[in-house]
């Protein structure tokens, strides 16, 4: 029998180069990018996401936490850079100005981060003679308030109370008599509020009878009387107001119709016009028809 050399046996005891199933499926898990993944992110995640979970268990660890970050917070919000000294109010009337410091009381100085700029806009906004409000906040420690004011341009008597609107028909204020605004023109009747462009468009084409104007008085809330005084009216009609006032003015200006002794021009047939007469013109045109027909007067 033929003995092996040194070098033959250690050739036939040499391991198995090939590697052992789980070693295989071991690698082949380690080629998978998913796996990968969550040995890289997801076990350190794992590890923290349970030592804080641990850590947040006990009460006074969640209380020192909370504590803590109160405290980087406000040492942060009462910074100098964030603090509110005082408020500035732009654009606005004494009363108005007044009226915004009442329902806004501040205590300053005040952190910046305590201010809810867009709920007082709101407020601010919510009073009648506010149209619009900008809020901010300047260098300096300054709550700058700018305010767009509602301008009246009539004054509105309704059930014994007068009250300024403006153009859109919206509440300003209330006024406690004619004097307080003679320069505005008085509208009345139940819906007038609710035709203001109309009556102020009225008010601009009775320019010439600016003098003699008294004002304008809702019907029915669908259309206006122009009222004179010695008590004349002029009776506009639902559609085309403007056009039958002006058409009423021209016909003054040619003969001086509103000199006469009438009541009231009736325009609202716009196809027959008509003139209500005083008592006494009355009987001076019966008179002048009776001594025109010849018939004595009884």
């Amino acid at each position: 029998m033929q003995q092996m050399t040194p070098e033959q046996a250690q050739q036939v005891h040499r391991p198995d180069p090939a590697p052992s199933r789980l070693k295989y499926r071991l690698e082949r898990l380690m080629l998978t990018p998913l796996f990968r993944f969550a040995l890289r992110v997801g076990l350190p995640l794992a590890v923290v996401a349970g030592a804080a979970g641990w850590y947040f268990s006990y009460e006074q660890h969640r209380t020192a936490v909370t504590d803590t970050i109160s405290e980087i917070r406000n040492q942060i919000e009462t910074r100098p850079e964030f603090m509110v000294n005082l408020m500035a109010i732009d654009g606005a009337s004494p009363d108005v100005a007044e009226d915004i410091r009442e329902i806004i009381p501040l205590d300053f100085p005040i952190s910046s981060f305590d201010l809810d700029l867009d709920q007082m806009r709101e407020t601010i906004n919510g009073l009648d003679a506010v149209r619009q409000a900008r809020l901010m906040i300047r260098q300096g420690g300054v709550l700058q308030i700018e305010v767009t004011e509602r301008v009246p341009v009539v004054l509105w008597r309704m059930g014994g109370q007068l009250e300024l609107l403006d153009r859109k028909g919206v509440r300003v204020r209330p006024a406690e008599a004619r004097s307080d605004r003679p320069d505005l023109p008085v509208i009345a009747g139940r819906g007038a509020d609710q035709a203001v462009p109309e009556a102020v468009a009225l008010v601009q084409a009775a320019a010439p009878l600016k003098d003699r104007l008294r004002g304008l008085e809702r019907i029915g809330e669908r259309r206006w009387d122009v009222v004179l005084d010695r008590g004349q009216r002029i009776m506009l009609p639902e559609t085309g107001a403007v056009r039958a006032l002006e058409r009423a003015i021209a016909m003054d200006q040619a003969v001086d119709m509103l000199a006469r002794d009438i009541a009231a021009v009736d325009l609202r047939l716009s196809q027959r016009p008509s003139l209500r007469l005083n008592g006494e013109a009355i009987e001076d045109y019966r008179q002048i028809k009776a001594v025109e027909t010849g018939e004595k007067k009884r």
